[in-house]
């Protein structure tokens, strides 16, 4: 794995601080792209939370909740929300600046992500990794589902989702702040 892989996977929370800032500058939202954004942006930190309430970290290969229909329910929640941002923020320029910064640090947190899982968990991760796929190339073909177990807040909790929680409550208080203050 190249060196710039692991640095953009282990900072891609403080390069998304740097994004965030650049969207209070350049975003021009309206009423209705902040109604509009703040649907999709919910709907990607509700997967996101659903994903959180099933997993276990490092413990094992979670097969319940999302993970049944997809490989990274996290990294798909978070670019959802990301993309509500954009709707808000109203910006070209910040759909751009988030594409690439999506692409780039989601992409070396998946490879960074899938290294760990396979040398942790070998050949359970790969069997998980082929039905997943399956669900996703093959849809004809009936990938074995494992329901799991239950959603748990209190997991959801534990795996500190609430910072994404509060961090999309904050930069939509933040853009409904520039709209009211017309800045």
């Amino acid at each position: 794995m190249s060196d710039l892989t692991s640095f953009l996977a282990r900072r891609r929370v403080a390069l998304g601080f740097v994004v965030a800032v650049a969207a209070a500058a350049v975003a021009r939202p309206t009423w209705g792209t902040w109604w509009m954004g703040l649907a999709v942006a919910a709907a990607g930190e509700a997967l996101r939370v659903w994903a959180a309430g099933h997993l276990e970290k490092g413990r094992e290969v979670t097969r319940s909740g999302p993970y049944r229909l997809m490989r990274h329910p996290l990294y798909v929640g978070s670019s959802v929300l990301a993309a509500g941002i954009v709707i808000a923020s109203r910006s070209l320029i910040l759909g751009v600046l988030a594409a690439l910064y999506m692409g780039t640090t989601i992409a070396a947190a998946i490879r960074t992500e899938e290294a760990f899982l396979r040398k942790s968990f070998g050949e359970t991760y790969d069997r998980y990794a082929r039905s997943s796929s399956m669900r996703i190339d093959e849809p004809g073909q009936a990938a074995p589902v494992d329901p799991g177990r239950r959603f748990s807040l209190s997991r959801a909790v534990r795996n500190r989702e609430y910072r994404a929680v509060f961090g999309l409550l904050a930069g939509f208080a933040l853009l409904a702040l520039k709209i009211v203050l017309s800045i």
